[in-house]
């Protein structure tokens, strides 16, 4: 089974396909899964490549979650210590671990329905194939559109430098094109008649960037142009658009962000009698941390055997991490004893044991869509080391790695934790209640409000 599990992550590695477009990616594990006797409903949520696979009948219902998009720009070459896209640099390419992270949640799925199929025991199983976490939100609009009302817990992975349990909170983001429409004119001859965008675009920059001493410190606000009007200055450019992304710790404090980010770019347009069109791109929540599911990961982690690696395996995550400055590498935020993971960053290739974590409300600096999920049921989430120490995430070292010893035994690994957390939770259904009670005293008076409109379907954004 596991060289059936790392062939396909290798198939999805290849395949490297970016959000919502990943038809040969969802197409191999639906067929996966369909040979592993599981139920497969394809193309839900008004996704093509989303699905939903489903083993058993049931309580309790335990959805593990999958990722499986790739990068822009993250073309590379594998198992090359250099630079080295295989085609050209703005080909695509999986820098973030996600062929691991959906076959390793497949993996524990798997082994999850063995148990109970051994033993004879209820209980349904699912995988929730989830597109587009890079761009795109994928989760969210599952989230929105019921697919984890019946879940009881969901469980998901990432792939990282770590061995450990995920904690903390992330940061809810809006992601939206402002374009601009002026018209276009001859800068010299009669500029008098021009209106331009581009000029809209770097009001609306200059007043963003005004508006930075007027947020609270951990709110975040960055762009980049995606049309600058065309490359001749004696014309006024008629087009220009710009893309931001908008971020703060919770929704309601994101919404309030984001209007006034939308009013500084009705005043561009206004300054510069031009139109202005919003183009809704994503919203993602802030995640909701359980403190029942962390220690429930953490005593799988205690009793999964981590990976032992051969001296080639070690020799090559050694020759990874000479390609980085290492002193740009530090230990885990919420990790009890940093500093022996600071000296084992510093004297071994790749981490090795388990960092425990301390339990934390910490809200880090970054987005993802399982924030979605983790309003709508209990979510519980670990992470483990799949590449060496040094380049972290949407690097091409990671692009490199990801067909590795090193990146299929991570991968391995992380659906052996999930699943004995699984198999926990079913053998302790007192757990799932203390889960959920945690979970609802969390919210409070507060339901879950999705940030991405009721009008807005999956989409593409040309």
């Amino acid at each position: 089974m596991n060289q059936s599990l790392t062939y396909l992550s290798d198939q999805i590695w290849s395949y490297a396909e970016t959000g919502f477009t990943e038809v040969q990616s969802s197409r191999a594990m639906c067929e996966f899964l369909r040979n592993e006797g599981f139920e497969v409903t394809e193309q839900i949520a008004d996704m093509e490549t989303a699905y939903k696979a489903t083993w058993g009948t049931g309580k309790p219902v335990i959805t593990f979650l999958t990722e499986y998009d790739a990068l822009f720009g993250m073309n590379q070459t594998a198992d090359v210590t250099e630079y080295r896209p295989i085609t050209s640099n703005e080909a695509t390419g999986h820098g973030c671990g996600h062929h691991l992270l959906g076959v390793g949640a497949i993996a524990a799925a798997i082994e999850y329905r063995n148990y109970l199929k051994e033993n004879n025991l209820q209980g349904t199983v699912e995988v929730l194939g989830c597109p587009a976490e890079e761009a795109g939100s994928g989760k969210a609009y599952l989230a929105r559109d019921g697919y984890l009302n019946n879940t009881d817990i969901a469980l998901t992975w990432h792939p990282g430098l770590f061995n450990q349990v995920d904690t903390g909170s992330s940061q809810s983001c809006i992601s939206v094109n402002f374009r601009f429409h002026g018209v276009s004119s001859h800068a010299a001859g009669s500029p008098h008649l021009g209106r331009s965008a581009l000029d809209a675009c770097e009001l609306m920059s200059v007043g963003v960037n005004y508006l930075r001493e007027h947020m609270e410190s951990t709110d975040r606000v960055h762009y980049a142009y995606l049309n600058v009007g065309g490359k001749a200055p004696n014309v006024v450019q008629s087009e220009a658009e710009v893309k931001y992304f908008i971020r703060s710790t919770t929704n309601p404090k994101v919404l309030k962000l984001y209007d006034r980010v939308i009013n500084i770019a009705k005043g561009a347009a206004l300054m510069t009698e031009t139109k202005l069109d919003l183009l809704f791109d994503e919203g993602l929540s802030n995640t909701i941390p359980n403190y029942v599911l962390e220690d429930v990961l953490a005593d799988a982690f205690n009793k999964v055997p981590a990976p032992v690696y051969t001296q080639e395996e070690l020799d090559y995550a050694q020759s990874f991490k000479d390609t980085f400055p290492i002193e740009n590498v530090t230990a885990p935020q919420h990790a009890k004893n940093k500093t022996e993971l600071q000296h084992m960053i510093k004297t071994h290739p790749l981490h090795q044991g388990v960092a425990e974590t301390v339990h934390s409300e910490d809200c880090g600096m970054g987005s993802t869509d399982v924030g979605d999920v983790s309003w709508v049921v209990p979510t519980g989430q670990i992470n483990t080391a799949c590449y060496a120490f040094g380049a972290g995430a949407h690097s091409w070292q990671w692009v490199a790695q990801g067909k590795s010893a090193l990146a299929h035994k991570g991968m391995l690994y992380a659906g052996m934790v999930l699943a004995h957390a699984a198999i926990e939770l079913h053998t302790h259904p007192e757990l799932i209640e203390k889960a959920k009670a945690e979970f609802k005293q969390r919210l409070g008076s507060d339901t879950y409000q999705c940030l991405i409109p009721s009008d807005v379907k999956p989409h593409l954004i040309d």
